[in-house]
């Protein structure tokens, strides 16, 4: 039976194909590297997110200045901008990414459903200084190439990869590839639900040590981000809960001094 990852690897093939990733603004790369950003951070170290939209709210934001938006990020102390480039599900675009490296000097994580070198070619030409790449839908072959290559040709490129995992047993597979970031999603995206207990069960049974964790979806306050802290995690991936709010430098604020 399909779920919403089949959803998202069959929609991302659809988008590659249809020539999205053929036309964008071309934006030198500052080369800044997400995992030294994270690990030298003395507060909080949040990856803000730049999204409109996601599957489970609907539309987030509309008519907005959203370089506007990650200088604000900025002010308010974030680590790093997570920017959404997926069209489809999220009102992501590339073109987005390309504004936002021209306005920030943070770390920029293209976030999307990357399957094919062309994409990571086109984060490389756009600003981006790193990749999200999703291990389950590599784990079903979705991938035009396997994780492993894939992630080559990403450092080939000079970007970081940041892996997201769900599981247990994706989790210990992530800890043997030459991924710079892991990153834990407390959403299943099976089923979009969320569980921030995910990320506290998967550390709590896994050694980590000298890894780089961010744990991704559902911080909504301080204390769910105390919460997390407490596992041991190096990072926290925040969207929705501060693109929602209406004063967005105070929000980010809130949680970097958490």
């Amino acid at each position: 039976m399909s779920d919403f990852y089949d959803t998202l690897g069959f929609d991302a093939q659809a988008t590659i194909n249809g020539g999205y990733y053929d036309v964008f603004k071309p934006m030198p790369s500052l080369h800044l590297s997400l995992k030294k950003a994270i690990l030298e951070c003395n507060k909080n170290p949040v990856i803000t997110e730049i999204k409109l939209a996601s599957p489970t709210l609907g539309t987030i934001r509309e008519s907005i200045n959203l370089t506007e938006i990650a200088k604000v990020m900025e002010k308010g102390g974030a680590t790093a901008i997570s920017v959404l480039t997926e069209p489809r599900h999220f009102k992501g675009s590339i073109d987005t990414l390309s504004d936002v490296r021209r306005a920030v000097k943070l770390p920029l994580l293209m976030k999307d459903i990357i399957l094919s070198q062309k994409q990571v070619t086109v984060a490389s030409q756009i600003g981006a200084d790193a990749v999200l790449l999703i291990k389950t839908l590599y784990d079903r072959g979705y991938g035009e190439t396997d994780l492993d290559n894939m992630i080559e040709y990403v450092h080939r490129n000079r970007l970081e990869v940041l892996l997201e995992v769900h599981t247990e047993g994706e989790f210990k597979a992530a800890k043997k590839t030459d991924a710079d970031v892991i990153g834990i999603n407390n959403r299943n995206l099976a089923d979009l639900k969320i569980d921030l207990n995910t990320t506290k069960k998967i550390l709590k049974t896994n050694s980590f040590n000298g890894l780089v964790v961010v744990s991704e979806s559902g911080i909504n306050t301080s204390a769910d981000l105390r919460f997390l802290s407490q596992t041991g995690v190096s990072a926290f991936l925040i969207g929705s809960s501060i693109m929602l709010t209406a004063d967005i430098e105070e929000k980010v604020r809130e949680f970097v001094n958490a």
